[in-house]
């Protein structure tokens, strides 16, 4: 919404009473005089809103802001829009209006990482903007479950991407600002918030859509080969390669604790261990994945003393155990990518294992060679997203 509003709507927008509103003009927290705000005001009144709950009360902010100390004016800029006002609708009047079972309405803001609201809270407009992604799956038939994760997963991987952002702001543009002394107007630079945050969004969206093309394609490909499989024409390989996946316990929260430098020398650490191990036995780097990495061995026997040597090789570095999986069997490249469903079934065997073990498939012993590699049977466990069970076992040096 842009343009004039009345005192009690935009009062209802911001979530405070008129009167409460009222008051933040006369401090001249919002400039102007009357009765008519802006939306910039409506940010005006939630930040400020926002502060007293921190602890700061109205009064030393307008104080601050009289002397010349702080301003607001930069919610005036275009990039601050996603500071969302409260729609007129509640949880549960949605609720009532679509197919939407309230709990899940309610799971938005959960997600976004907010105290859970009650059905009666009215809702935000943000978060008005899910409900038509809702409603279809929910009419479409698509299990409560299947919902419930994926707006989790996709709250804990936007609030991520927010944080950084806003640790990548404060590092490049607020606290040089305040070490060259610039005015309270000069810090915020609204100017190339405005440049910024459009092409920051555009890069977001690009990177976004070439990860969906990836996943789809590993989709297209694994359902291809399960009808393959299925027609009885999915040819068996006589030296078939293996796919390795390897999880650094915790690497990515280690790595965000600690200062920039040393996490990149961390990373660098890492890269040289698995890159020199894996060359070393025919194998090469295919992708790093949040705490790990992806291998490709063109022999599985090879591949499993890399994957023990790089297994003692990283706790020895100082960096946390690490738990693997591999599998073997026919797989598909693309653009510098594997697929299908030796690879999904390998991510899913190093989920499984515990920190300090090599799991593989039978189908991995089978093809392996190597004299002083053993094999100790875990038996058949299951494991999620794989259809039926699936025979592991655990390797180790003789």
């Amino acid at each position: 919404m842009t343009g004039e509003l009345p005192l009690e709507q935009a009062a209802d927008r911001a979530g405070v009473e008129p009167a409460y509103l009222q008051r933040l003009r006369d401090l001249g927290i919002i400039p102007g005089t009357g009765t008519v705000f802006s939306e910039g005001d409506v940010r005006r009144a939630i930040t400020t809103r926002s502060l007293e709950n921190a602890g700061i009360s109205v009064d030393v902010f307008a104080e601050a802001m009289q002397s010349g100390a702080l301003n607001l004016d930069f919610l005036d800029s275009e990039a601050y829009e996603r500071f969302s006002g409260l729609c007129d609708e509640t949880f549960q009047q949605v609720s009532d209006r679509t197919s939407i079972p309230v709990e899940l309405l309610m799971l938005i803001r959960e997600s976004i990482g907010m105290a859970q609201p009650s059905p009666d809270d009215r809702m935000r407009e943000d978060e008005l903007g899910v409900v038509p992604f809702l409603e279809l799956q929910v009419d479409t038939g698509f299990r409560t479950p299947a919902i419930e994760r994926l707006m989790r997963v996709a709250g804990d991987a936007t609030r991520r991407i927010a944080e950084q952002e806003a640790a990548w702001w404060r590092s490049e543009v607020i606290e040089p600002g305040m070490a060259a002394g610039k005015g309270v107007d000069e810090i915020g630079n609204p100017e190339l918030s405005d440049k910024i945050s459009p092409l920051a969004e555009q890069a977001l969206l690009s990177i976004y859509h070439a990860q969906q093309a990836r996943e789809w394609s590993a989709n297209i490909i694994g359902g291809f080969e399960q009808l393959l499989a299925k027609a009885g024409v999915h040819s068996k390989l006589e030296q078939p390669p293996a796919i390795c996946f390897l999880d650094i316990t915790g690497y990515t929260r280690l790595t965000q604790e600690m200062g920039d430098d040393a996490a990149a020398e961390l990373a660098a650490t890492v890269a040289r261990l698995v890159q020199r191990s894996s060359a070393q036995y025919g194998g090469k780097t295919i992708k790093w994945l949040g705490d790990g990495v992806m291998f490709y061995f063109a022999h599985p026997g090879p591949g499993v003393r890399a994957a023990l040597q790089m297994a003692d090789a990283i706790p020895a570095a100082g960096l946390p155990p690490v738990h693997v999986g591999m599998s073997c069997g026919p797989v598909l490249f693309q653009e510098g990518d594997y697929f299908g469903q030796t690879v999904n079934l390998s991510a899913r065997i190093a989920d499984y294992a515990r920190p300090g073990e090599v799991l593989v498939t039978r189908s991995v012993v089978e093809a392996s060679d190597e004299a002083d590699i053993g094999f100790r049977e875990i038996g058949s466990v299951d494991l999620k997203g794989v259809a039926g069970s699936t025979e592991l076992l655990l390797a180790h040096l003789s």
